[in-house]
């Protein structure tokens, strides 16, 4: 049985962890607000941007771009975008559990994030190239991860290029997607739309293209494919700080029940002590008299 002492001293060690978890919590829920407004001031443009090149490309007969190009499948690259810390429950194990789907020996994997790249090294799985992103994503980010991403592509070293992120739904739920994302075949919503499907079908308008289909859509296939990551990155953000804050929520409230248990314990073994000195002190007084 642990003394009054030995339960003093692990209360006041829970008591540390708790201010811990919550000064995590709090700081976790100021950058989940912005990044949760990041995410969703995003989601209109890359929608519209998605209805635009899905007409656009549906006008096209039959030009194929290099980027539009579909080929068998022997080898294919996956762009895990996963967080640079833990403690985020199981945000991480989640996407490890997806990514470890692919065929290992088939499969180049891009890692967006520290923990993406040592669960690719942990498994022994072919890493190509690890990139890291803020806290706010910034533009030039995504365009690194997208341009390396086409070159693999072009290059003709993959067939196919995926992502898995993890989508924001909402601060309490968040869900690892693989999305589609080379090559440009048909138009995936990024975050809450990621079901919402346009195939590349016959469109309702007709465009007229100058100088040429291929001038446009080498401008604009380029800057869909960036901004379908720098969507994907401002999802990530946004449910990584969600699932921290809950985490952390979740953590100080445990330390806080184990606090009042072992003080509870602490009350009775220390009133049990003063109930046996007091009947030793009797027994004595007895004894003598």
């Amino acid at each position: 049985m642990p003394s009054t002492r030995d339960i003093r001293r692990r209360i006041r060690s829970v008591k540390n962890t708790a201010q811990i978890t919550k000064a995590m919590q709090m700081v976790a829920s100021s950058k989940m607000r912005r990044a949760q407004q990041a995410a969703l001031a995003g989601r209109p443009y890359a929608n519209l941007m998605n209805e635009v090149l899905a007409e656009v490309a549906a006008s096209i007969g039959d030009f194929i771009h290099p980027l539009m190009e579909k080929r068998e499948v022997r080898k294919r690259a996956l762009i895990m975008v996963s967080t640079d810390k833990g403690l985020c429950g199981g945000l991480n194990s989640n996407l490890a559990r997806e990514a470890a789907k692919f065929d290992k020996d088939a499969t180049l994997y891009i890692s967006a994030g520290r923990k993406g790249a040592q669960f690719v090294a942990r498994t022994k799985r072919q890493l190509t190239a690890e990139f890291t992103y803020k806290d706010a994503p910034l533009f030039s980010e995504a365009r690194a991860i997208s341009h390396f991403a086409r070159d693999l592509f072009t290059d003709g070293k993959v067939d196919q290029v995926d992502i898995l992120y993890t989508s924001f739904i909402s601060t309490l739920n968040q869900k690892p997607e693989i999305i589609p994302f080379l090559p440009v075949g048909e138009i995936k919503g990024v975050g809450a739309n990621v079901h919402d499907e346009q195939p590349l079908a016959k469109g309702t308008l007709e465009f007229q293209f100058e100088p040429g289909v291929g001038d446009v859509l080498g401008a604009l296939l380029p800057h869909y494919l960036n901004f379908r990551v720098y969507q994907v990155l401002l999802e990530a953000k946004a449910s990584e700080h969600s699932a921290r804050m809950v985490a952390m929520k979740n953590a100080t409230d445990n330390a806080k029940q184990i606090i009042k248990d072992l003080t509870l314990e602490y009350n009775k073994l220390r009133q049990a002590n003063i109930t046996k000195e007091l009947l030793e002190i009797t027994t004595a007084a007895m004894a003598m008299g």
